[in-house]
């Protein structure tokens, strides 16, 4: 769906200066430069637009999903990507290339097998090293002013989730935290009766490499998947903080044709 948060400006633009949030400390940060983006699923929901090509690959305002993505991050100081590719990764490969076109580099890693977000992160173990990272979702469209403020992790943070409010949190994920805005609990699709938030997962990450100890833990989830909202949860609950971040502006889960074409009317 499309959101609006607090009072910047509309569309996938900048936005003006946010003003520091309780849930934004005066602490010392890491600088985030490398990024890993999921652009593997073709999105079912997306019926005969994603035949030839996956769904990050779908146009809003003239540019791909993907493209919005990577241009944002870029401008917020990251050079060096992962994109993780399956359906139709030719597709991807050909529009990005090295990434020299679009002043950054990119790698390619391919999923073979779809079994959840959580094992699709662990293909990036090689590109991350012992670095931070940011993580993106490859349908997710925000206002390119957050990216600025995800790629500066606080060193009191072993990771960063984003929030939105006013979604349906039952066809994502819902998260909960406490007055300082550190996560406390971490559930994927609540169902009717189960506790819920007003926060919903807005689908942009930043983790540190200790994400990937968690990642290796993980059973599959009752939808027989491997799902990396439980690796999160697992690291808040192990006694790391974790970070809640409100993102400001416009917010877009890229998920199926009516949202899409509400993204491409006229401004």
């Amino acid at each position: 769906m499309i959101g609006e948060q607090n009072s910047c400006d509309a569309g996938l633009g900048e936005t003006r200066p946010s003003i520091l949030l309780r849930n934004e400390p005066r602490t010392d940060m890491t600088k985030i430069d490398k990024a890993v983006v999921l652009a593997a699923g073709r999105g079912t929901r997306m019926r005969e637009l994603t035949v030839d090509f996956p769904k990050p690959m779908i146009e809003v305002r003239g540019k791909p999903v993907l493209q919005h993505i990577v241009e944002g991050l870029r401008d917020a100081g990251v050079r060096r990507f992962v994109i993780i590719v399956g359906y139709h990764a030719e597709a991807v490969r050909n529009f990005f290339g090295d990434g020299k076109r679009h002043r950054v580099e990119i790698e390619y890693v391919t999923q073979t097998v779809q079994d959840g977000t959580g094992r699709v992160v662990n293909l990036a173990r090689g590109f991350v090293g012992d670095s931070p990272f940011v993580l993106s979702y490859g349908d997710i469209l925000i206002s390119s002013a957050n990216y600025k403020r995800v790629v500066d992790l606080s060193d009191d943070f072993e990771a960063m989730i984003t929030v939105t409010r006013g979604e349906d949190v039952s066809k994502g994920g819902a998260v909960f935290v406490n007055k300082q805005m550190e996560l406390i609990d971490l559930r994927e699709k609540p169902k009717p009766g189960e506790p819920t938030s007003p926060w919903y997962n807005a689908g942009l990450y930043s983790f540190r490499p200790s994400i990937f100890e968690f990642i290796a833990g993980l059973k599959p989830s009752p939808r027989g998947e491997y799902e990396l909202t439980d690796a999160i949860r697992d690291l808040a609950h192990s006694g790391k903080k974790v970070q809640a971040l409100e993102l400001n502006g416009e917010w877009a889960d890229v998920r199926d044709p009516d949202v899409l074409a509400k993204l491409n009317q006229p401004l």
